[in-house]
């Protein structure tokens, strides 16, 4: 079971409010956990994005710097004695440069947006006054498990024991050398920046990523417990989701991640391209592997309402379909009955307006959609995903080459 934080942890009420003093759920997935609390203590971390540069540039440069520094120290940081020397290894610079301050920054943007979105739950009446405090109960059971001790140590040790035993094994080849290892009559070793990488910077990097997929986990875990409680939908909603048509907005939340995922995927297949003689097309399935990744992350956890919204579709098309029967009827016995007067108006008649109105809403419930996600919203994750990418497609095609192409294109 989840630990409860400690006394010093900030509490949370049921209801907070926002700046125009409306009351608001205080849900939040990022917001609380033993390492916020210690960046807290360190005047590293607050509730909103006042410290969030501040933050950035420390954690990151806590990452980075000190790997700069050694590899000055051991003569590795540039020159050809070593087969990778420390300024030329790409991987290392997007890692800690790119991916980890977007990591940091994504809980801004979660922290702003998913909150937006899971108040619209009672903003819309779509909880049932009965259910009020089975969704309450979901809400704080996020809490619970964010700020688990446990958890995140856990996750911390996870870390290491992969790092130790599977990781570091692949790096520690003795037929090269590089600004973290060396060689010797040992055989290969790391070196005094080496450790520093495989010690702290990188186990860091790894918690950041970990500790964001179990935050997934828990956000997805909420949406099935709130797919638990028998919700107040519309079939007639014009977002043809039953009123759930805002929970597709968590892809403006979760952005920011999808670019992180991409810049650690660059990371990966830079070094090979740039240095090695690779061809970006080589790594066609990682790149696929890491786009369906980040769909995933945004859009499975959605699918939990798929059963409600056809519910809703199914009984909202049985009563439309009633409802279009006794209208018909009325309609052909005031319209087209055998003594029907040909002096009768059609001009603004409501009879004719209200056929067309029935017919729309009756579209609106026929076209409803199995969960909220759409091909917009996909192909802007896939793009942000592949946009830290993008200058590797210019090794497959030389700038001028495909600026040629393009000007062959329009002109």
């Amino acid at each position: 079971m989840p630990v409860k934080a400690p006394e010093s942890e900030p509490s949370e009420s049921e209801y907070g409010e926002d700046k125009a003093g409306r009351k608001r759920l205080n849900f939040s997935l990022v917001r609380g956990g033993p390492f916020s609390r210690i960046l807290r203590g360190a005047n590293l971390n607050d509730d909103g994005s006042v410290l969030l540069r501040t933050r950035v540039i420390v954690i990151s440069l806590l990452a980075w710097l000190p790997l700069l520094i050694l590899s000055m120290a051991q003569g590795t940081l540039i020159g050809d004695h070593v087969s990778l020397p420390f300024l030329l290894d790409i991987k290392v610079h997007a890692r800690f440069l790119v991916a980890m301050p977007l990591l940091l920054v994504a809980e801004v943007m979660v922290q702003r947006r998913m909150g937006d979105v899971v108040d619209q739950f009672l903003a819309r009446d779509l909880v049932p006054q009965e259910a009020a405090a089975q969704f309450q109960g979901a809400i704080s059971s996020v809490s619970r498990w964010r700020d688990s001790v446990p958890v995140e140590a856990s996750l911390l040790a996870l870390v290491y024991i992969v790092d130790m035993f599977v990781i570091l094994r692949g790096y520690l080849a003795p037929e090269v050398t590089t600004w973290y290892v060396t060689s010797s009559v040992m055989g290969a070793e790391l070196s005094l920046a080496g450790m520093w990488y495989f010690y702290l910077s990188l186990p860091l990097l790894q918690f950041l990523l970990l500790r964001w997929y179990f935050r997934i986990f828990l956000w997805a875990r909420f949406l099935w417990q709130v797919s638990r409680i028998r919700l107040n939908l519309f079939a007639t909603h014009v977002d043809r989701l039953a009123g759930l048509g805002f929970l597709s907005h968590t892809v403006n939340a979760l952005i920011t991640l999808a670019i992180a995922h991409g810049a650690l995927l660059a990371a990966h297949i830079a070094d090979p391209v740039l240095y090695r003689g690779a061809e970006l097309k080589q790594f066609g399935l990682e790149i696929v592997a890491v786009v369906v990744l980040v769909q995933c992350i945004v859009y499975v956890p959605l699918l939990v309402f798929w059963r409600q919204i056809m519910e809703t579709r199914w009984r909202g098309l049985i009563k439309y379909e009633a409802l279009s029967s006794r209208h018909a009827h009325e309609f052909e016995s005031s319209w087209l009955r055998a003594d029907f007067s040909p002096d009768k108006t059609l001009v603004s008649n409501d009879d004719i307006q209200s056929l067309a109105d029935l017919d729309g809403g009756y579209q609106i419930v026929r076209g409803m959609r199995l969960a909220p996600m759409s091909l917009r919203g996909i192909l802007v994750l896939a793009l942000a995903t592949l946009i830290p990418i993008a200058p590797l497609f210019l090794t497959m095609m030389p700038l001028k080459e495909l600026l040629a192409k393009v000007v062959g294109i329009l002109f």
